[in-house]
C-alpha cells in the first residue's frame, strides 16, 4: 500500500464566520490560488473547501466554510452549519473572520459562543480593515470574548503573515520560517471529477465513497456551487475527488453565481484525469448531458458513464434509456457504462473497476513497433481510398502523448485520409491495446515529396 502524502500531518486551519465577511478571499490568499469562488454575494460558499498553504517552510491545510448560522434548524442553512461544525472538529486552529466595516452583529455573538465551547484555539481576524489598524472600529469586537481582534485585509494582503504566524505558533515552535521546504516523494494522486446535471446525485456519490457526509447533499438542484476537492485513498491508490457544480444550459444561467459555477466545473473537468459523468436514470439523457459529455470529450479526459438511480426504473424505462444513450451520446461509445445507486451503495465495485480501467488506458504506453505493425495490418485489411492519382500511404506510427493517448502516423498524401478511415484506424488501435474509457487522438503527418515542385 502506498504511503499517504505528507500533507496528512499538516496542521489544519478552519475559516469560520457569517456570510460575506471575506472567508473565501482569505482562503485564496492563504493558498495562493483562486480555488474558491469570490463575489459580493452572501452565502456563496456552501461546502467546506480544502486547500494547501505555505509560509516559509511551514505547510498547512486551510478549510473554507459557508456562512455559519449555529442555531439554524432547517433548509440549506442547517446543512451548511453542519459542514462548518465538521470543519471546526477537524481543525487544529480556527480563524474566526468578522467584518470590521460591517460592524458587530448578533450572528457574530452566536458564532463566538459556539467557538468558545469548542475548546479549539481561535484567532479573531477583523477583515476589511485596510487603513483601520489603529481605528476604534476594532474595539467593539472585544465583546465576543475571543481575545484581541487582529486587523487584516484579505483582498489587499495586509496582516496575513501575522495572522498565520499566530495560528501556527503552537505547531512550528522551533522551525526557521524561511527554510526551503524539501520536495515530497510520492506519486501524484489521480484527480477524479464527478460531473453531471444539477441534482443527479454527485455529492451523494462522493459521500458514499467517503463514508461520511463531507459534501452538502440536499434535495434542491444547484446545492453545490463550487468545485470541491477531497483527498481519498482506496486499494493503495491516492485519489482527489472533485465534486462539481451541476451544469445548466446557457439559457438557464441567470445568476452570476451560476456562471461562476459553470467556469469552475469546466476547470475541474479540464484539470481531472478521469471524469465520472453521472446520469439520472429517472430523467433520461438530455441535451444538457450531451453538452457536458462534449466538454469532457473536448478536454480529452478519460470518462465513465454512471447511471444513477438504476434501481428505481422498470425494464421498459431501462431499454429506452439505453437507446437514448446510443442516440444522444454516440461520440462516447468508448466509455464503459455502469449502473449504480449512490444512495443504496449499489454498483460501487464495478464503478471503481471502470474508473481504474479508464485511467490505465489514458496513461497506457504504446510501443512504436507495435503501433506500426497495427497500422500495416489495418492497411492490409482495408486500404484508404485513392485521391486522384495518389493513394495515401501509411508508413509508421509512434505515440505522441498520454491522457489522452495520441498516436502520430507518418506517411504520404495523408491529408486525403477520410474521417471514416480515421475511425476505422481508431477502432483497430482500441481493439489491439484494449483501450476503454479514454478518447484516442490520431495525428496524420505527411512527409514532403521532393518531386512535387518539379515539372
Amino acid at each position: 500500500m502506498q504511503a499517504l502524502p505528507k500533507s496528512a500531518m499538516k496542521p489544519v486551519l478552519a475559516l469560520v464566520g457569517r456570510p460575506n465577511v471575506g472567508k473565501s478571499t482569505l482562503f485564496n490568499r492563504l493558498t495562493k490560488s483562486r480555488d474558491a469562488i469570490v463575489a459580493d454575494y452572501a452565502g456563496l460558499t456552501r461546502d467546506r473547501h480544502y486547500g494547501e498553504g505555505r509560509l516559509g517552510s511551514r505547510e498547512f491545510i486551510v478549510i473554507d466554510t459557508g456562512g455559519f448560522e449555529p442555531d439554524c434548524t432547517e433548509g440549506i442553512f442547517k446543512e451548511m452549519a453542519k459542514q462548518t461544525r465538521q470543519a471546526v472538529a477537524e481543525a487544529d486552529a480556527v480563524i474566526f473572520v468578522v467584518d470590521v466595516r460591517g460592524g458587530l452583529s448578533a450572528q457574530d455573538h452566536d458564532i463566538a459562543r459556539y467557538l468558545r465551547a469548542s475548546n479549539k484555539k481561535v484567532i479573531l481576524a477583523g477583515n476589511k480593515a485596510e487603513g483601520m489598524q489603529d481605528g476604534p472600529q476594532l474595539a467593539e469586537f472585544w465583546e465576543l470574548g475571543i481575545g484581541e481582534p487582529l486587523a487584516i485585509s484579505a483582498s489587499h494582503g495586509q496582516g496575513i503573515r501575522g495572522l498565520v504566524d499566530l495560528a501556527l505558533a503552537d505547531f512550528f515552535p522551533d522551525e526557521e520560517e524561511d527554510a526551503q521546504p524539501q520536495p515530497e516523494d510520492y506519486d501524484r494522486p489521480v484527480r477524479l471529477a464527478v460531473a453531471g446535471r444539477p441534482n443527479v446525485g454527485k455529492s451523494t456519490l462522493i459521500n458514499t465513497w467517503l463514508g461520511e457526509e463531507r459534501l452538502v447533499a440536499f434535495d434542491m438542484p444547484g446545492t453545490t456551487r463550487d468545485a470541491i476537492t477531497v483527498p481519498f485513498e482506496r486499494g493503495g491508490r491516492d485519489y482527489q475527488l472533485i465534486d462539481t457544480a451541476g451544469l445548466r444550459r446557457k439559457g438557464k444561467v441567470f445568476e452570476a453565481i451560476e456562471k461562476f459555477s459553470v467556469v469552475k466545473t469546466l476547470q475541474a473537468i479540464s484539470d481531472a484525469n478521469v471524469v465520472v459523468l453521472l446520469l439520472d436514470a429517472t430523467q433520461g439523457v438530455s441535451e444538457q448531458d450531451a453538452h457536458i459529455a462534449g466538454y469532457i470529450l473536448d478536454a480529452g479526459r478519460a470518462v465513465v458513464l454512471a447511471i444513477n438511480k438504476w434501481d428505481v426504473i422498470d425494464s421498459y424505462q431501462r431499454e429506452m434509456l439505453e437507446r437514448s444513450i446510443e442516440t444522444r451520446l454516440p461520440f462516447l461509445r468508448y466509455a464503459q457504462i455502469v449502473h449504480i445507486s449512490a444512495l443504496k451503495r449499489q454498483g460501487m465495485g464495478p464503478l471503481w473497476k471502470a474508473i481504474d480501467a479508464a485511467w490505465a488506458s489514458a496513461i497506457a504506453k504504446l510501443p512504436t513497433p507495435v503501433l506500426t505493425r497495427v497500422v500495416h495490418e489495418a492497411v492490409t485489411f482495408q486500404q484508404p481510398k485513392r485521391a486522384g492519382l495518389f493513394r495515401p500511404k501509411l508508413r509508421y506510427a509512434h505515440q505522441g502523448g498520454q491522457n489522452p493517448p495520441v498516436i502520430v502516423i507518418h506517411g504520404t498524401a495523408l491529408e486525403h485520409i477520410t474521417d471514416v478511415y480515421r475511425r476505422y484506424l481508431e477502432g483497430r488501435f482500441r481493439d489491439h491495446f484494449k483501450l476503454v474509457g479514454t478518447p484516442l487522438r490520431i495525428e496524420l503527418r505527411s512527409s514532403h515529396n521532393p518531386f512535387s515542385d518539379k515539372e
